[in-house]
């Protein structure tokens, strides 16, 4: 890891710079396989399979049978702690449902707003270098409660031509309705296009490295959304003289062993505790099984030593970390003043663990600074939220002089029309009534 003062960040923001590979030589090449996947569909998406995962996959589509065995093949204890993880995200984004509430604007005038599930959505589950069954719990859980009718899931196969079994037993579990053996471009190309075997989905969701962060924002200009840029993970721990050094540099190599172009973050109070966590660095690292992939995550990532509170705030706030880890005293407080972060972590007991698998919360959150504007997902990323009026012969009457005036003021007559012309059959027909 690299050290820093505050001092130096503050002379020289671009030292807190993310990894980042060449844009314009990643973008042409993910192009080129986004144009491919549209044009000749599965063929495209086999053949990078073969040369980038290193397998052939004859059959895209995930069968009943290859779900039965997986599941039949898991450690129960595993599906244990899966089906546990899923009842706590459940409970958590069940409580983010929400009813139409009937807003009675002015008299007669009635407006609401009714949330809607997107029919179709695709799940990106990265399985690379880490088979990231979690991901299939906080994607498929709150898809489900939103009300998508079909739930797309790709995932890269193994070396043995199968998704991890924990992967399948997880979209099992959820509720997905169709699995395919495609990772990485290809299967981004293949859900926002669609392929013969492989359907088309409305929404892309799932985080990846930073080829899938690229053909994710290169599909959204055309007809499908996505969730967000989610790309390597990151993690800042800001820890003062309360917090257990080995604690720190647990929850540092915790997401360093994603991949080598993660990065994580440490700002410390004092020289002595920065000293003590860099130390456990070495000492944890070396019996992990992730060890050279983590080393390598390290040569991109920081330690700074900070003097006052104020200015890991402000540290926190510019950088706007995927996780935020908070080892310190009064450290409620302080989270309160938190403004760009994912998902904050609160307390020496709180590890950022927790809230990749199990504590409720999603992990599926924005990385690369976009957590200034960008929020985690949650169940409203599963819905549309599409609004309605209605309006009573009166209502019409009271709104309408308002709508008239502001229509002429801006030169759009027919909107004006649309108006007066209702308003005058109104006249009318009150007129022949008396």
């Amino acid at each position: 890891m690299h050290t820093f003062s505050y001092s130096d960040i503050a002379a020289n923001p671009s030292l807190l710079a993310r990894p980042a590979l060449a844009a314009a030589n990643l973008e042409a090449t993910v192009s080129q396989i986004l144009q491919e996947i549209r044009q000749r569909g599965d063929a495209a998406v086999q053949e990078y399979t073969l040369r980038f995962d290193k397998v052939a996959v004859d059959h895209l589509e995930v069968s009943a049978t290859e779900l039965a065995e997986a599941e039949a093949s898991l450690d129960p204890a595993l599906k244990t702690a899966i089906q546990t993880a899923k009842a706590n995200i459940e409970t958590f984004h069940a409580a983010q449902q929400s009813h139409p509430e009937v807003i009675e604007t002015m008299p007669g005038v009635f407006c609401w707003r009714k949330n809607v599930g997107i029919d179709k959505v695709g799940l990106y589950i990265p399985g690379g270098t880490a088979p990231l069954f979690s991901t299939v719990l906080m994607l498929g859980v709150p898809a489900k409660l939103a009300g998508c009718k079909e739930i797309v899931l790709c995932s890269p196969p193994g070396a043995d031509g199968k998704i991890h079994p924990a992967i399948l037993f997880a979209a099992k579990t959820v509720g997905v309705t169709r699995i395919f053996k495609a990772g990485g471009v290809q299967a981004i190309g293949a859900m926002a296009y669609g392929t013969a075997s492989i359907p088309q989905v409305y929404k892309i969701f799932g985080p990846g490295n930073q080829y899938v962060t690229a053909a994710k924002q290169l599909v959204s200009r055309e007809k499908v959304a996505i969730d967000m840029p989610a790309g390597p993970s990151e993690v800042l721990v800001c820890a003062d003289e309360t917090a257990n050094p080995a604690f720190v540099a647990a929850d540092l190599l915790a997401q360093a062993e994603h991949g080598i172009d993660s990065q994580v973050v440490v700002l410390a109070f004092s020289d002595e505790l920065l000293q003590a966590v860099l130390q456990e660095v070495e000492n944890q690292v070396a019996v992990l099984p992730r060890a050279e992939i983590t080393r390598q995550a390290l040569e991109n990532s920081v330690a700074v030593l900070v003097n006052t509170r104020a200015e890991a705030l402000e540290l926190i706030n510019d950088y706007a970390p995927e996780h935020l880890i908070l080892a310190m005293q009064d450290a409620d407080d302080f989270a309160e003043q938190v403004q760009n972060a994912g998902s904050v972590f609160i307390g020496n007991y709180t590890p950022e663990s927790v809230g990749d698998y199990a504590s409720g919360t999603n992990h599926t959150l924005p990385t690369n600074g976009y957590a200034r504007a960008y929020s985690g997902v949650s169940l409203d990323s599963f819905v549309k939220k599409i609004t309605f009026q209605r309006l009573t012969p009166q209502g019409l009457k009271n709104i309408g002089p308002t709508v008239e005036t502001m229509a002429i003021a801006e030169a759009l007559v027919a909107h004006q029309r649309a108006v007066s012309i209702r308003l005058e059959e109104m006249s009318k027909k009150n007129n022949a009534e008396n």
